[in-house]
């Protein structure tokens, strides 16, 4: 037996049944699904898109962080003795 044949089966037994073929599409879909896996796939592809997606913004706010640390480091309050200045005077209370 394959492994969608019991799906088969309750598709089968559901158009055997049934008064109109519409009334087994959920059977169908299921059957559908077990072999071909259309569903699982495009929700596994939603699920990396999404993934990558949020690696992205995590990379560029990385990105961003250290640019704003490089900018505050690379600023002119350090060359002006701005900051040594306050911490002398704190020192010296």
């Amino acid at each position: 037996r394959s492994r969608c044949y019991p799906f088969w089966q309750e598709f089968h037994k559901c158009y055997a049944l049934a008064d109109k073929p519409e009334e087994c599409v959920l059977q169908r879909d299921d059957y559908l699904e077990c072999l071909h896996h259309s569903r699982e796939i495009i929700r596994t592809k939603a699920i990396q898109d999404e993934h990558l997606k949020q690696k992205e913004k995590r990379a560029q706010e990385a990105t961003a962080s250290k640019k704003k640390a490089d900018s505050a480091s690379a600023s002119n309050v350090p060359r002006l003795n701005v900051v040594e200045e306050k911490a002398k005077k704190a020192e010296s209370t």
